[in-house]
């Protein structure tokens, strides 16, 4: 036996029926092995034998149920997609249009001739034109689905749907030419009235999809369709994107978007890197840095090496960030298809038995409120209106609606939902632990403050950028960095030796200059006793302090930071505002912790915790009771990311970060925790009353159609209210308060 794994984009999906009916049709099939079906994102994947069926018979399974299979290209799948949204408003088009014209009909029976009951027989026939060219025109595509689904032994929505149709149908030839008191123009129209209401159903539920996929499409269209490529002989052609490899060159000009992802081997310019962080302001590159693929180099000519292509580049990384690991739903939307099951052949079964009953009951027991002999409008009647009132459009449809926009709104945020049950999850969560280096600072140090003991601030600037000219350590550069910020020229050093974790020893003309740790220097003979209040007061800020000295005397400090995100603290009162509990999670000692907790106002905190402790700590506060989302953004986070009950990680961390959670903020911005926090609870507190809503709707309408005495028509009327009211609350306002 061989295994295979494929995966096909599907085109013709509407609402969870439809997912049902396709995992039906696999799972009934010899030789499969396993099949997932995400109607989110219009796919199904399957593992199967090979040697027991072929690729031709799975793709025909699909398009026998009257699906069709896109192409796997994405921009192609938009394409397609286009041309169903078009070929759905043509459908509804028509279809409204005899809706309509139906509707007109029925009013002009009702309030000009003055009967509830048709008199003319042009009406009759009108109606019954009509609703044979809504179910055969617009809604021919329905009943294929239905008759292939029965085919197959499998009972939907499309089956119940037909059911529906063609009762009203039946019920209008019978009042034509059987039974005279039959409302035919009424049957005749409830045809019309629910074919209409499910194209209409499955139009708004291709544009909700069409539209939460724009941000992947959005990203694709970064990116330009074309590159100068430098040939080995200094040459350049123009080629496809596609054709480039890792290891070539391009050249990009000012204005334009950068093809590929990248590292700069020559030139330097501000490019806005905004497609990746959602930052509106430039950023400086030169030669070394990396450039993302659909970012816009804005000042300077670049000739760029790539380094990614195709699956592997920036933008489709994300695009696959959005459209894979979707097929896991939240536990209410799989209680919801488990319910749907049984659904279809209970309506089914209750709209028969209901019209035996008061066809053959009140023959059997005669007088009483049953009435003597068989009763077969009121049978009809009852028939009739459990299969419109149990019509599934707003349970099967609708109730993941919300899920789907939810998510292509976060995903204009910046947010990514990369699992279905974050969504679930996250309305739970009562404590969010924030990493510090990277979440909650900029993660790069930088000089905060300058103290001189002898000459100004720039002396001692100077000396200090002088002797760390040649050190690797992330402080030095901290200290070139802001030299060259304000113009200090400083020289590099005759003689250079650095001691790890302790400083630097250099010689710079005729000084002998020390940088480092104040305690190192007293080590080496240093006396830092003047110095020792500025050091004391700098340090219980938090701060890094570097003693400078020249010729064994202390000239001025260097203290530095890891500087706060500029939204860190209107974050953390955003999280507060919203129920959430903010803790600091960090390795630094507990004075350092507590002096940036207090910045930003977070109470609780966590310090030095290693970074193979942090699951432990995540661990402890579930064990207390509380349901815990980490923040983090490096490599060390991925366990803490993991055990989380929501992991989520800043988009610029690694790829392990990434790769571990739940949620991926494509920005850098704290804030952005709250919108995904936001746009979770509120899409799935919006499933949670669309299902109330529909099992409500559903619930007491087939109950009460069994009486017999709901009129087809009123019956259709609170068919149409209960899926507006789940489209409305779906759709209605913005997802978040």
């Amino acid at each position: 036996m061989s295994t295979v794994h494929v995966q096909y984009d599907i085109g013709g999906m509407s609402c969870s029926f439809c997912t049902e009916s396709i995992r039906k049709a696999y799972e009934r099939t010899e030789g499969i092995e396993e099949v997932s079906v995400s109607l989110a994102h219009e796919e199904v994947r399957i593992r199967y034998d090979n040697d027991a069926l072929s690729e031709v018979e799975l793709k025909d399974t699909l398009r026998d149920l009257g699906y069709t299979i896109r192409d796997p290209d994405k921009q192609k799948q938009f394409e397609e997609q286009k041309r169903e949204v078009e070929r759905a408003t043509r459908r509804l088009t028509v279809a409204g249009a005899a809706a309509l014209v139906t509707a007109g009909l029925m009013l002009f029976m009702i309030f000009v001739r003055g009967a509830f009951e048709s008199e003319a027989l042009w009406m009759d026939l009108v109606a019954l034109g009509l609703a044979l060219g809504t179910m055969f025109g617009p809604g021919r595509y329905i009943i294929e689905k239905a008759s292939n689904s029965l085919r197959r032994r499998i009972l939907n929505q499309h089956v119940l749907l037909e059911a529906g149709a063609f009762a009203g149908l039946l019920g209008g030839l019978l009042g034509l030419f059987v039974f005279p008191s039959f409302p035919t123009v009424h049957f005749f129209a409830v045809s019309v009235f629910i074919t209409t209401y499910h194209i209409l159903s499955e139009y708004t539920s291709l544009i909700v999809r069409t539209r939460a996929s724009r941000a992947v499409q959005s990203l694709l269209d970064l990116q330009p369709d074309t590159a100068r490529r430098i040939r080995a002989d200094g040459t350049v052609e123009e080629v496809d994107v596609s054709e480039l490899e890792v290891g070539d060159r391009v050249r990009v000009t000012p204005g334009e978007s950068i093809p590929v992802d990248g590292s700069i081997v020559a030139g330097e310019t501000a490019v806005d890197e905004s497609v990746a962080t959602g930052e509106p302001v430039p950023v400086d590159k030169e030669p070394g840095d990396e450039v993302v693929g659909g970012s816009i180099n804005e000042t300077g000519t670049l000739l760029v090496e790539v380094t990614a292509t195709g699956d592997d580049a920036f933008l489709n990384r994300v695009a696959r960030q959005i459209e894979e690991a979707r097929t896991m739903k939240p536990g209410v939307v799989q209680l919801a298809d488990r319910m749907l099951k049984y659904f279809v052949p209970g309506v089914l079964t209750i709209a028969v038995a209901s019209f035996l009953f008061w066809a053959l009951t009140p023959t059997i027991w005669s007088g009483g409120s049953l009435g003597s002999g068989a009763n077969i409008q009121r049978g009809a009647f009852a028939a009739l209106a459990v299969l419109v009132l149990g019509y599934p459009c707003a349970l099967g449809m609708a109730t993941p609606l919300a899920l789907i926009r939810g998510g292509g709104l976060a995903a204009d945020r910046g947010v990514l939902l990369r699992n279905g049950d974050a969504f679930q999850i996250i309305q739970d969560v009562d404590t969010i632990v924030l990493d510090k280096t990277g979440t909650i600072t900029e993660g790069e140090p930088a000089v905060e403050e300058v103290v001189a003991f002898e000459g100004e601030e720039t002396d001692v600037i100077r000396r200090a950028a002088s002797a760390e000219a040649f050190s690797e350590h992330p402080l030095a550069d901290a200290v070139l960095n802001y030299a060259a910020e304000y113009d200090t020229e400083y020289s590099v050093p005759d003689k250079f030796e650095s001691e790890t974790g302790k400083g630097v020893r250099a010689v710079v003309g005729p000084e002998r200059v020390l940088a480092g740790k104040p305690d190192w220097l007293v080590e080496e003979g240093v006396d830092t006793a003047p110095a020792r209040d500025d050091i004391d007061r700098l340090q219980n800020r938090g701060e890094t302090v570097v003693c400078v000295a020249v010729d064994g005397t202390v000239v001025g400090l260097v203290a530095m930071g890891d500087p706060l995100k500029d939204d860190a603290a209107g974050a953390v009162a955003r999280m507060q505002e919203v129920g959430l509990t903010p803790v600091l999670a960090t390795g630094d000692n507990e004075r350092t912790a507590n002096t940036v907790a207090q910045e930003i106002g977070i109470t609780r905190v966590l310090a030095d915790v290693a970074p193979e402790d942090k699951r432990e700590e995540i661990r402890r506060l579930q064990g207390r009771g509380e349901r815990v989302a980490m923040v983090g953004d490096g490599i060390n986070d991925a366990p803490a990311l993991s055990q989380a009950d929501v992991g989520i990680a800043i988009g610029a961390g690694t790829d392990i970060a990434i790769e571990s959670a739940d949620i991926v903020l494509m920005t850098d911005r704290l804030g952005s925790v709250v919108d995904a926090y936001e746009i979770g609870t509120s899409s799935y507190r919006k499933t949670k009353q669309n299902l109330l809503a529909a099992f409500s709707f559903n619930g007491i309408g087939v109950t009460a159609a069994t009486t017999g005495l709901v009129h087809p028509v009123f019956a259709m009327i609170a068919m149409v209210l209960s899926v507006s009211v789940v489209l409305a609350n779906s759709f209605a306002g913005r997802l978040t308060e």
